[in-house]
């Protein structure tokens, strides 16, 4: 009798275990939808459940649904590493014309500075302008130039707060994945621990 309720149970799970084996592409095709944190839900949804002869409640988890997932976690570990690439030489290009117009301001001011104490009149590109005339000139250029300044200094800033918050997006993404790739590990080592418990314990009874 005890025989028999041990064949009944495996039987049982390899029926099940075939059902699961036939729904592959099924999974594969689904767990390809939706973010990362989805489709470890989506994994962990589909993760199928089964009652050992001890009465205990298994886990196991699909092979390919796994390294599928795997695969699409560094496909975004590399999109976030390029992005992070790209940020970075807008970044340092940004910097580069911030620090030309900082140079071109201050030739600016110190040209501005030596004809305040020249002449009234004085020449420009070779016209005659009133000080006037050429101070407003000079104030309207250094007046472009501080809105150049702000407004490089500006992305520069934005482009640093993306950079910083795109490390940290990546960061988070690797401690995520490591952390579901241990328990994904943890848990295929338990069920092959049972597994071949269960195998032992079919050998002993026969």
């Amino acid at each position: 009798m005890k025989c028999f309720k041990h064949l009944a149970l495996t039987v049982l799970f390899l029926c099940s275990a075939l059902f699961s084996f036939s729904q592959t592409d099924d999974d594969t095709q689904s767990i390809n939808d939706g973010t990362i944190d989805q489709q470890f839900e989506y994994l962990l949804r589909k993760s199928g459940n089964f009652r050992g002869t001890n009465g205990q409640m298994y886990e196991a988890v699909n092979l390919n649904m796994l390294l599928a997932l795997r695969s699409h976690a560094n496909d975004s570990l590399k999109t976030i590493r390029k992005d992070l690439a790209d940020t970075q030489i807008k970044v340092d290009t940004q910097a580069k014309e911030i620090s030309d117009l900082q140079t071109n301001l201050s030739n600016t001011k110190s040209e501005l500075e030596k004809t305040t104490n020249e002449k009234d009149s004085m020449s420009l590109f070779g016209m005659l302008m009133s000080k006037g005339s050429y101070s407003m000139l000079m104030w309207f250029i250094i007046a472009c130039l501080l809105g150049l300044l702000l407004f490089f200094i500006y992305k520069f800033k934005n482009s640093n707060y993306v950079t910083r918050e795109a490390k940290k997006a990546l960061a988070d993404i690797e401690e995520e994945f490591e952390e579901h790739r241990k328990t994904a590990l943890e848990r295929e080592q338990k069920v092959r621990r049972q597994l071949q418990d269960e195998i032992n314990k079919q050998r002993k009874t026969k």
